[in-house]
C-alpha cells in the first residue's frame, strides 16, 4: 500500500469495527509479529485527562537525559503519524505506508485462523511497536488509548513505570459509571515488580489503585496533593516548588499552560524519582530542564495574536473544569470568545452549563465527526446565559467569525473535541496571526 492507500485501509477499518475492546486479537497480532514489544522499555500512561501532557514531559526529560526516544499517542490532531514518533520527528509517510503494509499482511493471517480482525488501534498500535523495536529506541512512552484493562497497548509485560493520570467520567459505556469502576480499567496497566505512580485527593480512586497494586506487587508512589507553591504563573509558563509525600523539587519550570500541568508535571517528577528508585541513572536537574523543554500541541496553546487565540482540546466535563479555572487564572481581565463543538455522546449539557458563563461571546459548530452534535439543537440550552449566541456549522466559516467578532486584546478560546482543534490547528497555520 501506498500513503493513501494505506489511510483507505484504516478508515475502513473504523467505519467496520470502531471500539471493540479486548487484548486476544493483539496479542495474536503481536505473536504473529515476534512479539517486538517485549524488547522494548515503556513508560506506561493511562488517565482521563492529561495523557498526552505527562507522555510530552516524559519524553522531553528523557531526551534531555541523551536517550532515543519513541512515544505512542493518541488520536492526532492532523495526520496519523502524529501517534508515532521518535525524538519529536513523525513517522514518515513511507514508513507509516510501509509498517501498515505489514501489519495488515499479518491480520490477514490472524483472521485465516479465526481469531478475528483487528480494529484501527490494534493495527496502528502493532505498526507503532515494530517501528520502534526496528529504530532501537532507547525508552517507548506509551499512552493508552482508552481504559487500560483491555486497551492494546497492555500487552506490555514489564513496564519501567505505570502512570495513572487523573481519573474521571468519560467513556462510561465502556468503562463503568463511577470513578471506582474506571480506576480499576486504569489500573489495569499495573504490573507484577513495576512500580506505580499515582497523584489524587479522592479515596474511592486511591483505594481501587492501592488494591490492585497490593495484588499484583508493584509499588504505590502516592501523593494525596501537589504539594505545589506557585512562584510565578503567566502565558510566559509557570514556576513553581513542589513539596509532597514522594519528592521534594525546587524552581521547577513549565511552559505548557493551564493550572493542570502543575500536577500533571509533579506526577512526572514522581515516575522518575520511582525509576530512579529502581536504577535509572538521571539528574534532578536533567529532569527539570526536560520539563521546562516539553510542548504538547492543541492543549491550551496559544497559535494566533490579536485577538489571541487558544486551543485546547478539552473534550469531558473534568477537561472543561479544568479549562475554565484556566481561563480564571490567566485572562480575568479579558472578554472571551468561546468557539465550541462537542461530540454529541458526550455530556455536552453540564459541559455547557460549566464553560458558558466565562463567555462574553460563542460560537457553536460541528465537529467533523459521525459522532457531532446538531448545533441547531443547542439555542434553547444556552438561552439562559447572558451571552451573544452565534451559529455556524462550517468550521472555517466558525473560526473566522469568532474572530471578527473579537476585540484584538480579547481571547478566542476553542475547545470540546480534539476533532475540532485538529481543524482549527491547520487553519490557524495559514492564518497571517500565527503563532505556530
Amino acid at each position: 500500500m501506498n500513503y493513501a492507500e494505506t489511510l483507505e485501509y484504516l478508515q475502513e477499518l473504523y467505519g467496520m469495527l470502531g471500539y471493540d475492546l479486548g487484548l486476544d486479537r493483539i496479542y495474536a497480532l503481536m505473536d504473529s509479529m515476534s512479539k517486538p514489544q517485549d524488547s522494548l522499555k515503556v513508560v506506561h500512561v493511562a488517565g482521563t485527562n492529561g495523557k498526552g501532557s505527562i507522555c510530552s514531559m516524559v519524553s522531553s526529560v528523557l531526551m534531555t537525559a541523551g536517550y532515543k526516544v519513541g512515544v505512542y499517542t493518541s488520536p492526532h490532531l492532523e495526520k496519523y503519524n502524529e501517534r508515532i514518533t521518535i525524538n519529536n520527528k513523525q513517522i514518515s509517510d513511507e514508513d507509516f505506508a510501509k509498517y501498515l503494509t505489514d501489519v495488515k499482511e499479518h491480520c490477514e493471517m490472524i483472521v485465516k485462523n479465526g481469531i478475528g480482525q483487528p480494529t484501527i488501534f490494534e493495527v496502528v498500535t502493532a505498526a507503532a511497536f515494530k517501528y520502534f523495536y526496528d529504530h532501537k529506541v532507547d525508552y517507548v512512552v506509551l499512552e493508552v488509548g482508552m481504559g487500560g484493562r483491555c486497551d492494546a497497548t497492555n500487552i506490555v509485560k514489564k513496564p519501567e513505570c505505570s502512570i495513572i493520570a487523573s481519573i474521571s467520567l468519560d467513556h462510561m459505556e465502556y468503562l463503568g459509571d463511577t470513578l471506582g469502576k474506571i480506576a480499576y480499567e486504569k489500573g489495569g496497566i499495573i504490573k507484577s515488580g513495576c512500580p506505580t505512580v499515582l497523584l489524587t485527593d479522592n479515596e474511592e480512586i486511591y483505594s481501587v489503585i492501592e488494591d490492585i497494586c497490593n495484588e499484583k506487587g508493584s509499588k504505590l508512589y502516592l501523593a494525596k496533593t501537589t504539594g505545589a507553591k506557585i512562584i510565578k504563573q503567566d502565558i510566559s509558563g509557570t514556576v513553581f516548588d513542589v513539596e509532597n509525600e514522594v519528592v521534594s523539587f525546587k524552581n521547577v519550570k513549565i511552559g505548557l499552560l493551564g493550572e493542570y500541568q502543575i500536577v500533571n508535571a509533579t506526577e512526572v517528577l514522581m515516575a522518575f524519582k520511582a525509576m530512579k528508585d529502581n536504577g535509572m541513572d538521571i539528574s534532578d536537574e536533567t529532569i527539570k530542564e526536560g520539563l521546562a523543554k516539553a510542548k504538547w500541541n492543541g492543549r491550551m496553546e496559544i497559535v494566533e495574536n490579536s485577538p489571541m487565540v487558544i486551543l485546547d482540546g478539552a473534550h469531558n466535563i473534568d477537561g472543561i473544569s479544568m479549562l475554565f479555572k484556566s481561563l480564571k487564572k490567566y485572562f480575568s481581565d479579558k472578554k472571551i470568545t468561546m468557539l465550541i463543538g462537542i461530540l454529541g455522546d458526550k455530556e455536552y449539557e453540564k459541559m455547557l452549563e460549566l464553560i458558558m458563563p466565562i463567555a462574553h461571546k460563542a460560537v457553536f459548530t460541528e465537529p467533523h465527526s459521525n459522532r457531532k452534535w446538531d448545533v441547531n439543537e443547542v439555542a434553547h440550552l444556552v438561552e439562559k446565559y447572558n451571552t451573544e449566541i452565534y451559529i455556524e456549522k462550517d468550521i472555517d466559516k466558525a473560526y473566522g467569525l469568532a474572530k471578527s467578532i473579537t476585540d484584538k486584546d480579547d481571547v478566542v478560546v476553542c475547545a470540546g473535541s480534539l476533532y475540532l482543534i485538529g481543524e482549527l490547528y491547520k487553519l490557524a497555520r495559514k492564518s497571517e496571526g500565527s503563532a505556530i
